[in-house]
């Protein structure tokens, strides 16, 4: 059920993710203060990703996915009825505490139920049911884009009320899953928890959180928000929506090709060389993406990124979850890998959006590449490649 969920959120947040930007530039505001939108979000996903992690131990999973879900329905609903650009600003911030709250939740119970020796496909297949959404999402978008920017926001957070639903009850009354990792009655039911301590001890944990806040920096911020001010800069209100939506699905589209494989090729090779592999093409293809003009242009980066994202995010997510291991609780250690992607979420838009403001898009996609550098020269520090049970090869 987690996947069908899954599938419902990306499918909405595909929807307004093309429009957003545009939508906060309708208010009469620079690329800049649109970025802000994009990064607000990510913002409060990090100020509260230590507790929705406390959360997870202590009340368990479904219910703070649950409600996390319904949290960021909440903050969507808003969007839509918004009448200034603050306004835009507070619901949108508003989202980022449920977002963070079912991430952390879904990632929680992956970790916690997946066989190790499957673990990766499992993630690619979560990953997967986003990607379905996400190349529907857009598409659905370009179709409605006559509707006007506020239709999109209702849409999706009916969606989310749905998805909502569907995880309350499939998981919300398994007493199994409803267990507080932190008490005494858990400690006498011998379930670990693992703490950001004991997870950064770890080479490949602390590689993983270099390459998530340069994933989070790429994957989620520039593209979410510099992409479509780009495609607006260059072919102006009408066709830019389209080109942005068209750009955002293309690029799932990709993701997706590499998740056919990807899931199953870190299951068997290891974690480190499809963690390189993905991280490589999404810097060379983010990086080039400023210097294109053109549909062509676009749709080539869009669905090359697209594939290094696809290759890189299983055996990101898997590494991690290798770390914590099978069985175990490791909501604060989730929690803080998500941070590190969150905060390249949040600074990425923003130095992103200031530079193309003060100088150029050109020169705002290349210093994001040189950000996918660093998360890569991260990984080349590990000293082998990881298996799925978490040893050494």
């Amino acid at each position: 059920m987690l996947l069908v969920a899954a599938f419902i959120i990306a499918l909405g947040f595909g929807l307004i993710a093309p429009i957003l930007p545009q939508y906060a530039v309708s208010f009469d505001v620079g690329a800049a203060a649109a970025t802000i939108i994009v990064s607000i979000f990510a913002f409060t996903r990090l100020v509260f990703a230590p507790v929705a992690g406390s959360l997870v131990g202590r009340l368990g999973e479904p219910k703070i996915y649950v409600t996390g879900v319904l949290l960021v329905a909440l903050s969507t609903l808003l969007c839509a009825v918004v009448q200034d650009y603050t306004q835009l600003l507070v619901a949108r911030g508003l989202g980022g505490f449920g977002s963070t709250m079912f991430t952390i939740s879904a990632m929680a119970l992956i970790a916690r139920l997946s066989p190790e020796e499957s673990r990766g496909r499992i993630s690619g297949l979560y990953a997967g049911s986003f990607l379905l959404g996400n190349v529907a999402g857009p598409v659905l978008g370009t179709v409605l884009a006559p509707l006007g920017m506020r239709i999109p926001f209702v849409i999706y957070g009916t969606a989310l009320i749905i998805a909502a639903l569907v995880v309350y009850f499939a998981l919300g009354r398994r007493r199994d899953l409803d267990k507080k990792a932190d008490s005494s009655a858990n400690a006498a039911k011998h379930i670990e928890v693992v703490t950001v301590r004991q997870a950064v001890a770890s080479p490949t944990y602390r590689a993983a959180l270099f390459s998530g806040f340069s994933y989070g920096w790429l994957a989620f911020g520039v593209r979410n928000s510099m992409i479509p001010l780009f495609a607006l800069y260059v072919f102006g209100q009408g066709e830019g929506q389209g080109v942005a939506g068209i750009s955002l699905a293309i690029f799932a589209i990709g993701n997706g090709a590499a998740l056919l494989f990807s899931g199953k090729l870190t299951d068997r090779i290891g974690r480190k060389i499809p963690v390189l592999i993905g991280m490589s093409i999404l810097v060379l293809s983010i990086g080039a993406m400023g210097f294109f003009t053109s549909w062509a242009g676009f749709i080539i980066c869009s669905i090359i990124a697209g594939f290094g994202a696809g290759t890189l995010g299983p055996a990101q997510q898997a590494s991690v979850a290798d770390v914590i291991g099978a069985g175990k609780n490791g909501g604060k250690a989730l929690a803080g890998f998500q941070m590190c992607q969150d905060l390249g979420s949040i600074i990425g838009p923003l130095m992103a959006g200031a530079i193309a403001d003060w100088w150029s898009y050109q020169l705002a996609f290349s210093i994001s590449a040189v950000v996918g550098v660093v998360g890569l020269a991260a990984w080349l520090l590990v000293p082998r490649a990881i298996t799925p049970a978490g040893e050494q090869a």
